[in-house]
């Protein structure tokens, strides 16, 4: 029977900047892309394309329509301009471990923010915070789950390095709608 040694390196478990930038800004990104669509569905409100359930007047919806696209392309413009890192490292397991406990730690203290610091006064806000609440249960269930998935076939599927970034991102924001 063989023993492995371990390396003291491969114990060493330090910040890893790489990996935090990567899921904090698959976050910002699912973040954003929903409170657009939101912002996009109170535009339809304001105009009478669809029913009104949300706004009581053109005003209220255009108003509100308006400030969560700004605060969306806010937010979506983060990542981009400095975080600038659009691959997900997950090809040791120590990434996955990473990726997983960044996710799931960015989602907690993003949920606490949207349960405590949100007002549900008006139904709109009530909304944002449901909003802030599914993204964060999304990284909470499914992003852990598909690091997993991707680190396991990993080996198996050569082109999952390429579209890790991308697929992740798709999942957050389908599982999030989901959590909706």
């Amino acid at each position: 029977m063989q023993y492995e040694t371990i390396i003291n390196s491969e114990l060493n478990f330090t910040f890893e900047s790489k990996n935090f930038l990567s899921i904090f800004g698959l976050y910002l990104f699912s973040l954003g892309t929903i409170f657009s669509g939101y912002s996009l569905y109170l535009l339809l409100e304001a105009t009478e394309n669809i029913e009104r359930t949300i706004i009581t007047w053109s005003g209220q919806g255009l108003f509100w329509s308006l400030l969560l696209f700004f605060v969306a392309l806010f937010i979506l413009f983060i990542p981009i301009e400095f975080l600038n890192v659009f691959k997900i490292y997950n090809s040791s397991f120590k990434d996955l471990i990473f990726n997983i406990i960044y996710s799931i730690g960015i989602s907690l203290v993003s949920l606490m923010l949207f349960q405590f610091f949100i007002s549900t006064d008006t139904i709109i806000m009530s909304d944002i915070s449901a909003i802030g609440k599914s993204v964060s249960f999304a990284g909470f269930i499914a992003v852990p789950l598909i690091l997993f998935l991707q680190h396991t076939f990993r080996a198996s599927l050569n082109f999952i390095d390429r579209i890790s970034y991308s697929f992740t991102l798709f999942v957050w924001i389908i599982s999030s709608q989901i959590f909706l």
